[in-house]
């Protein structure tokens, strides 16, 4: 039998956690290890139940989910963060991902997707539901945004080259657009596409995106 997926819940709706914890209760491969209704010692309840996945509602009293994340951050993530919010506003949205959140859901969806968002995220994987992930590509695409001409190749692992194809499959261009812009062959794009996604870890294209947003290489 495989290990079960601990998951602890921060909400500061008592109603909602009823609902969450009722839900993922069904599911033989969680286990609900701990919920809080504020932010304030999140961290070391997170380190003290061995979480692996915070479910982390971005509205919370005493300390708010953006302190927690950015608490996180400095201190060192010690597990998977998703993000439950009222709101889809681009600015949230790009800030938790610079600051290394790994799903973003909406409570309107969060019925639908939260078991998805949770497989997802465990099996290193970015998720956000279908609104998040309209706005992520709209705020990549909206107003024909270019490259970002004054990001610094020194913090990337990535060469000048690979960083053009993510840039531009950020921007949604097909491999065969990239490839006529770049004067390469498609096969040569799909190589490096490969060998982004290993270089920086990613699973899918909302991966790379995630990449491009936090390093600034699109301009907002």
């Amino acid at each position: 039998m495989s290990e079960k997926i601990k998951i602890y819940l921060a909400d500061d709706h008592q109603v909602l956690l009823d609902g969450i914890q009722f839900l993922l209760k069904t599911i033989p491969d969680f286990e609900v290890v701990g919920f809080s209704l504020d932010g304030k010692d999140l961290y070391e309840e997170v380190i003290t139940t061995q979480a692996d996945i915070l479910i982390l509602d971005l509205n919370m009293p005493e300390k708010d989910g953006i302190e927690v994340i950015k608490e996180f951050a400095q201190k060192g993530i010690p597990c998977k963060v998703i993000i439950l919010s009222s709101y889809d506003d681009l600015k949230l949205i790009k800030e938790v991902m610079r600051l290394g959140a790994n799903g973003y859901l909406t409570k309107k969806c969060a019925g639908e997707n939260i078991v998805e968002a949770i497989y997802a995220v465990r099996n290193e994987e970015d998720y956000f539901c279908k609104s998040v992930r309209e706005k992520i590509f709209n705020l990549v695409t909206r107003d024909n945004q270019k490259v970002n001409k004054d990001f610094s190749l020194a913090n990337t692992l990535l060469t000048e080259r690979e960083l053009e194809v993510i840039t531009l499959i950020s921007l949604e261009l097909s491999g065969k657009e990239i490839s006529d812009k770049l004067f390469i062959s498609t096969n040569t794009v799909e190589t490096h596409r490969k060998n982004i996604m290993k270089k920086i870890g990613a699973k899918n294209t909302i991966g790379l995106v995630k990449y491009a947003i936090k390093n600034n290489l699109i301009k907002s």
